[in-house]
């Protein structure tokens, strides 16, 4: 009994350590991020906190905002940080969530594998080897959606390798929950659910059946609910997939406009090599190898399943890329440029669980040894390169960003010392969202997309329905368009400033002239 107390004791105090180590190493990671002024880099964590941020600062405020095509719960969890004026355009707000994500995947991995492997050692290579990727301390201080989708990834991780053990449907239900906020994350996580099913299905020794359906049921009811979502809101309960804001859609605008194919698209070959590519850049390794090595060390010590588990996502991006759907560059072969690279990191938690398998499986003599070794070959690439320009997560959002970022800069310091309160202002959401963001101009002064049914009133007919201060237009999109109604119509919208960056549209920001603008109507009310 003492002696069970004391081991109970000892994997407590392993937790916590864990959990403190954790939250020191994200928030230094965030700190160091932040005075770089390196947060909203990524394009796609601009468009979050903004997504967020309009669920309450905005015209039609209300759940709409959530928008489609991508997922709401990171949406979610971001809302009481993106408030903060300051955190929304710092681009810190994003890292709250993110960081505790990574706080919970690092938890979840090393208990995970505290319990799979019965070895301290392993399990602190394992969660050696994930939390010590900068490509990943980067992506942690960030709104981007990888930390979270890797703390589900983990947990439920954990819940399986707890139901192997114990057969219990608490288990079951632990899984589930962490499968549905997969489901509610990233599209991988709907990928997840029927392999999932099956193993409760082989692994239970008893009601198979109503461990598999209690899994099945939960974890299907995110894909149910963002089905019924897309179909309410847009008409469509595949608006995500084929709407005009899709991937899918997208892709194939550019290929109507003569724009090449994806490499790997209907090429299973050059899926697998682009996928690899970025994954090895990722990781810093050739990653075959070491999962190779981890997958002979998984059936040593009767763990196949864990690896199995955390490979799925993988497949999911080899698989994506050859349905053309999802493209990746990388910058050693053509196009040689960056783009979408850090989906090779989805490799890192099977990469880990390889890690710490192979330790396992040396000789308790040598094991602390082994385990050195084994840490020092995964991290002694970022030993080496310990400079963000080596770091592939950091430098496909800052070479993908400088365009942007230079714009913006001048868009926002030309508005912002201009706009006055009261002012609406009339443009397209996505990328243009960040020059209010950098001008400190709240996002309920814009008119967008996602103001309906005022938006769909004013682009159709502005002689009848525009009244906005401001427009601001990129070469070729629906607000351009608009003015070019509305000087037909007899309205008077002076282009004031013009801002040519090169590799970037041309962004043109437009003052209402002649008339009453909004701000002077309402004064006179």
């Amino acid at each position: 009994m003492a002696g069970s107390r004391s081991s109970k004791l000892s994997r407590t105090f392993e937790t916590l350590v864990t959990a403190f180590s954790l939250a020191l190493l994200s928030a230094a990671a965030t700190l160091w991020f932040l005075e770089s002024g390196d947060l909203l880099y990524y394009g796609d964590a601009q468009a979050h906190l903004n997504i967020a941020r309009r669920i309450l600062d905005s015209r039609t405020p209300g759940y709409f905002q959530i928008g489609t095509v991508w997922l709401p719960l990171p949406h979610l969890l971001l809302l009481p940080f993106v408030q903060d004026d300051a955190w929304w355009r710092s681009g810190l707000a994003g890292a709250f969530s993110s960081g505790l994500s990574f706080v919970a995947a690092g938890m979840f991995l090393f208990v995970a594998m505290r319990r799979l492997l019965d070895d301290r050692a392993s399990a602190v290579v394992s969660l050696s080897v994930f939390a010590l990727n900068p490509n990943l301390l980067y992506l942690q201080s960030t709104a981007m959606t990888e930390p979270l989708f890797f703390a589900c990834l983990a947990a439920l991780l954990y819940f399986t390798i707890l139901f192997a053990k114990t057969q219990s449907l608490g288990a079951v239900v632990g899984a589930a929950v962490a499968a549905l906020a997969a489901t509610l994350t990233r599209y991988e996580g709907w990928f997840l659910i029927p392999f999932v099913t099956l193993y409760f299905l082989l692994a239970s020794q008893r009601k198979r059946l109503l461990a598999a359906c209690i899994f099945g049921a939960i974890a299907s009811l995110g894909v149910f609910y963002w089905l019924a979502h897309n179909w309410w809101f847009y008409g469509d309960w595949l608006e995500f997939y084929r709407g005009p804001y899709s991937a899918k859609a997208i892709y194939q605008r550019a290929l109507d406009a003569g724009m090449a194919r994806y490499p790997g698209d209907h090429e299973w070959r050059k899926a697998w090599l682009y996928f690899c590519s970025a994954a090895s850049m990722c990781t810093g390794l050739p990653v075959i190898w070491p999962i190779a090595a981890g997958m002979i060390a998984a059936l040593w010590k009767k763990a196949l399943w864990p690896l199995v588990l955390l490979l799925l996502p993988p497949l999911f991006y080899i698989w994506s890329i050859h349905s053309g759907s999802t493209p990746i560059f990388v910058p050693g072969l053509w196009p040689y440029s960056y783009y979408n690279t850090r989906y090779g990191l989805c490799i890192l938690p099977a990469l880990a669980l390889s890690a710490g398998a192979i330790v396992a499986v040396v000789p308790s003599r040598a094991r602390v040894v082994g385990a050195v070794i084994v840490a020092a070959a995964a991290i002694m690439p970022w030993i080496l390169k310990p400079r963000p320009q080596a770091w592939v997560c950091w430098k496909e959002s800052q070479v993908n960003s400088e365009a942007r970022r230079a714009w913006t800069k001048e868009a926002a310091e030309f508005l912002g010392g201009r706009w006055h309160k009261g002012q609406g202002i009339l443009m397209s959401f996505g990328d243009l969202a960040g020059i209010p963001q950098a001008a400190g101009i709240p996002l309920r002064a814009t008119l967008h997309e996602g103001n309906i049914p005022q938006w769909d009133a004013v682009v159709a007919r502005p002689d009848l329905f525009l009244r906005e201060d401001w427009a601001i237009a990129m070469s070729g999109d629906r607000v351009c368009d608009t003015i070019v109604k509305a000087w037909r119509s007899g309205l008077r919208y002076e282009c004031v400033k013009t801002i040519a960056i090169k590799g970037a549209p041309v962004i043109q920001i437009y003052r209402r002239l002649g008339g009453l603008a909004v701000s002077e109507r309402s004064a006179m009310r």
